[in-house]
């Protein structure tokens, strides 16, 4: 139980860097304050919120730009912490991105960490995030990692609800056998949490900052393997629940009510897997209790890989298709649908037309007929020249007036329209997460729900402490937007907006990469961007990097912070 706080409660790794972490103040409810480790991506450490100061420790004096071996050029800091930072940057010589750790040559644990690097990158292992260099140069050590932008951490996923069985199962499993095989070759990871596990658009779990997290840190464990395996219980619980094993709360999830203990997932949450629910309970460290108290705990990966072979294979969910519609028979289909088809050597029954008029009525008869439709026509013909006639006319009129302003000579102006939000994502430049679980509050009609910041103790302008803050909005198709209209929680000066064409809801590139569409400041509680230029995106980044000081209210105390309640687009 004691190796609880440094398996399963760690505060997460995120991004495709791993996200260092930083010291904050934090003021509880009794108003002590109190410093708490905190993510820079994805989360808080369990029990962590509040104001964001900026890391206290010292780090390499780098910049953007700035090249390692005259290769790997350095584009973003991700985090800067303890005498060392993380990177996202370049290599210019296979011309792909790749995430960088950098820290002195002399720091007290750069030899373990290059020590750890090496090992790593010798497992070589296609399930973990690949080490591709650990090089000491220039007073410097560093580690290159690979940098898997089509990959979505865990952390973001459960941000929506928690996994499908199926998901949950294909999850467990593949991070099961992973580090068992790891835990073969006497590697140990020791900070599992729902950062640094990752599914890639192919569907596959891959598992980031194998012994390189923990040697950054410090982290060490008498029983690694127990270290392990616990953890992965507590991934299995998050994802089958949406909440986190332990009372405090971490990784964006909610922790368990204070003072029930440990419960089973399936007590937690209706629906849940049974045989998943009693694996999690098997996995977790809890004095070898399970959801039936009939099986025994596991304490190793490979002993949790045995344990989900017994399982009855959970198979994905059947596909659901839906019916195409109903289509018009032609006259042919129509005369012989539902018709019975003739047996083999059975000569179908033929069918004779009635005799066509023959007699002298007949005839008479066909050509009154005739008369009447000729007559029919011509009517018809003089009518519909006629009436072409009036609305040629008609137009020639609408040209030479103007009628409500919105047409004159002929020229229409299009009026401008509402654009659909299909999707929507916070993003992260640097730092902590805001609310990503929030965000779908920003267009779902409702004025009353909100995505927020946190507060912070200086403003109104964001920096240093965070770049800015924002979303990524998915408009479903490339379209040229006219305005951004956003409705604001708070008021006061001042909140300044910049609206961004970028690439994806995941953008490859920082904000210095995107081409801006216009910015607008307001001391309100809304704000409208008007476009400089006609530009068409699928994809809109809202940024925010000036927010008001805001009183206390239920979410936080009095500091700089900023809600959006209501966002539109139109063009």
């Amino acid at each position: 139980m004691a190796e609880r706080s440094t398996a399963a409660v760690d505060v997460a790794d995120n991004s495709g860097d791993e996200p260092l972490t930083a010291k904050a103040d934090q003021s509880t409810s009794d108003g002590v304050a109190q410093d708490r480790e905190r993510d820079t991506y994805g989360g808080e450490a369990q029990g962590s919120g509040g104001a964001e100061r900026p890391g206290k420790a010292s780090s390499p004096e780098l910049h953007s730009g700035h090249k390692l071996a005259r290769r790997y050029r350095l584009e973003e800091c991700v985090t800067r912490l303890d005498g060392f930072s993380s990177w996202r940057a370049v290599d210019e010589k296979l011309r792909r991105a790749v995430g960088v750790h950098i820290l002195p040559a002399d720091h007290v644990r750069a030899r373990s960490v290059l020590a750890a690097a090496r090992s790593s990158a010798l497992l070589g292992d296609p399930r973990f995030v690949q080490v591709l260099d650990a090089v000491e140069e220039n007073d410097l050590v560093y580690v290159v990692h690979e940098w898997l932008p089509d990959a979505v951490e865990l952390t973001t996923l459960l941000a929506t609800g928690p996994l499908e069985a199926h998901d949950a199962y294909q999850m467990v499993t593949q991070v099961s056998q992973a580090m068992a095989a790891a835990h073969r070759e006497g590697l140990a990871h020791l900070r599992l949490n729902p950062g640094t596990v990752l599914r890639t658009s192919s569907g596959q779990w891959r598992i980031r900052g194998l012994a390189v997290n923990a040697a950054l840190r410090g982290i060490g464990s008498d029983t690694p393997q127990r270290t392990d395996t616990e953890a992965i219980g507590a991934l299995l619980y998050a994802a089958l629940t949406q909440r986190w094993p332990y009372e405090d709360d971490a990784y964006g999830l909610s922790g368990l009510p204070k003072g029930v203990g440990l419960i089973a997932p399936d007590q937690v949450r209706a629906g849940v897997h049974r045989g998943l629910s009693e694996l999690t309970m098997r996995a977790l460290a809890n004095d070898g209790a399970t959801a039936s108290r009939h099986e025994s705990p596991c304490t190793t990966p490979e002993e949790l890989v045995k344990a989900i072979g017994e399982m009855p294979r959970i198979r994905p969910p059947e596909p659901t298709f839906t019916a195409p519609p109903e289509y018009q028979r032609t006259t042919y289909q129509q005369g012989t649908y539902g018709h019975p088809t003739p047996r083999p050597g059975v000569t179908p029954p033929v069918t004779v037309p009635p005799p066509p008029l023959q007699s002298r009525t007949g005839r008479a008869l066909k050509w009154a007929v005739s008369a009447l439709l000729i007559a029919a026509l011509g009517l018809g013909s003089w009518q519909l020249a006629e009436a072409l006639m009036d609305n040629g006319k008609h137009q020639n009129s609408n040209q030479t007036h103007t009628t409500d302003g919105n047409e004159k000579n002929g020229n229409k102006v299009t009026p401008a329209k509402p654009m659909t939000i299909q999707a929507a994502r916070e993003y992260v430049a640097s730092g902590d997460a805001q609310a990503p679980g929030d965000v779908k509050n920003t267009y779902d009609g409702d004025s009353s729900t909100y995505w927020r910041t946190k507060r912070y103790e200086a403003g109104p302008k964001l920096a240093p402490y965070k770049p800015g803050v924002g979303i990524v909005y998915d408009l479903g198709s490339a379209r040229t937007i006219s305005t951004g209209s956003i409705g604001l929680r708070y008021p006061g000066s001042h909140t300044t907006v910049h609206l961004y064409a970028t690439d994806s809801l995941t953008p490859s590139t920082g904000v210095d990469g995107m081409t801006e569409i216009g910015t607008a400041t307001t001391s309100g509680t809304s704000l409208t961007v008007k476009a400089t230029k006609a530009l068409k995106t699928q994809y809109v980044l809202l940024w925010i990097t000036d927010v008001p000081m805001a009183p206390t209210d239920g979410y936080s105390g009095a500091g700089y912070k900023q809600a959006i309640t209501d966002v539109k687009f139109t063009g």
